[in-house]
């Protein structure tokens, strides 16, 4: 298994990380798994405290006893928008160290932040400074964030506090959306480690591609599955330290050891990286609105985040995601101060005037608005938004 050093640290992190969220429902075959992939060189293991109800936390920690807690690198997160006072944050974070039966955490995520004034909270709320205590009591070894966003608000983050390290979308379907490649560039270029998540987009870019895009992986190499493409694009880009990996098989596992011990960066061919933009050529011409995501529409003076309400109805569509609803709250900021949902649009028709794709954004966005939204969208979250507390 390959490593990278953690330049922040010195910590040898293998390049393949185990993302804990689809683990087997049956539990002792999810502590198989999880102790398997130690055996086999992983290190890195992320989960969460919402994961599974919180079950998911449960059974790292219990795959992690009998002595392999101190052969692994644990990163688990802290949900910002269930966290309206310090107390709070404080009763979950001792709720995940009893979970994960461990006296620390080695990586610390304030999770899924949309913009900025939902980190402007946690540390309005003191959350950032007591997580700094923490450090220094040695109960968090490294304070990061997730993302899930547009550009404008990652760069707004990064630059807002002193990151060990950041955990991002990233994927050949991804380069301009969230955090985008500017964003993996920017934190590299600040010297702050990258953790990717959703390389295959839940698998979406093994089970549900088009036809054209197998064979044309296939006419290169009819031996790498087009998982081995994804991860192996990713893995070309020396700004990644860890790409996370939802596995729930051996088979999966197995694989991607395979693929992880000889994925370096810069190491994909000029042909190779030709087929990724006809890949992607054959994609954008089978999309609902062809937007490439260069977010030359924004900022939208009403907030809406042109470019992830695209990609939303775009996954829908050409991936068949069943999950598209809950992906486009979540992504759009249904859990976060500000929104920036499609219904968001007052037609001020500002954004066109930018497009060089000459897209109708306005007329789009109401399609958008209707299929991903529809008539108890909006109620349904702000249900939600007062259970959970979020003004």
């Amino acid at each position: 298994m390959l490593t990278k050093k953690n330049i922040k640290n010195g910590d040898e992190l293998s390049i393949l990380g185990f993302g804990c969220m689809r683990l087997p429902s049956d539990e002792d075959a999810a502590i198989k798994l999880i102790r398997d992939a130690i055996e086999k060189g992983v290190n890195y293991f992320d989960t969460a405290y919402i994961y599974k109800a919180g079950r998911n936390e449960v059974v790292l920690g219990n795959a992690l006893s009998s002595g392999y807690r101190e052969k692994v690198k644990i990163a688990t997160k802290l949900p910002p928008y269930m966290v309206n006072s310090l107390d709070a944050a404080k009763r979950i974070f001792a709720t995940q160290l009893s979970r994960l039966q461990t006296s620390y955490i080695d990586y610390y995520l304030i999770h899924m932040l949309t913009d900025k004034p939902m980190f402007d909270k946690m540390v309005s709320l003191g959350v950032m400074e007591w997580l700094e205590e923490e450090k220094e009591k040695g109960t968090v070894k490294n304070i990061g964030f997730s993302f899930h966003g547009s550009k404008q608000d990652f760069e707004l983050i990064i630059k807002a506090y002193p990151w060990e390290f950041c955990q991002i979308q990233y994927n050949y379907l991804d380069e301009n959306n969230q955090a985008t490649k500017s964003g993996l560039n920017l934190a590299h270029a600040m010297g702050i480690p990258v953790i990717v998540m959703e390389p295959l987009r839940g698998g979406r870019l093994v089970n549900n591609l088009p036809d054209k895009v197998l064979e044309r992986f296939n006419c290169y190499d009819k031996e790498r599955s087009a998982a081995e493409w994804a991860l192996r694009w990713i893995w070309n880009h020396k700004e990644v330290n860890v790409i996370l990996s939802g596995m729930n098989s051996f088979e999966q596992l197995n694989e991607n050891i395979k693929i992880a011990n000889d994925a370096r960066p810069d190491s994909l061919s000029d042909d190779e990286l030709k087929i990724f933009d006809e890949v992607k050529d054959i994609i954008i011409n089978r999309t609902k609105v062809s937007c490439t995501g260069c977010g030359y529409c924004m900022p939208c003076p009403y907030g809406v985040n042109i470019p992830g309400c695209f990609s939303s109805i775009n996954d829908k569509y050409l991936l068949q995601d069943k999950n598209s609803k809950w992906k486009y709250i979540q992504t759009l900021g249904g859990f976060s101060a500000e929104p920036a949902f499609a219904s968001n649009c007052k037609e001020c028709g500002k954004c066109e005037k930018h497009c060089p794709q000459n897209i109708e954004i306005r007329k789009e966005l109401k399609t958008v608005k209707k299929e991903m939204e529809g008539a108890f969208f909006k109620p349904a979250v702000t249900i939600a938004r007062k259970i959970l507390r979020i003004k």
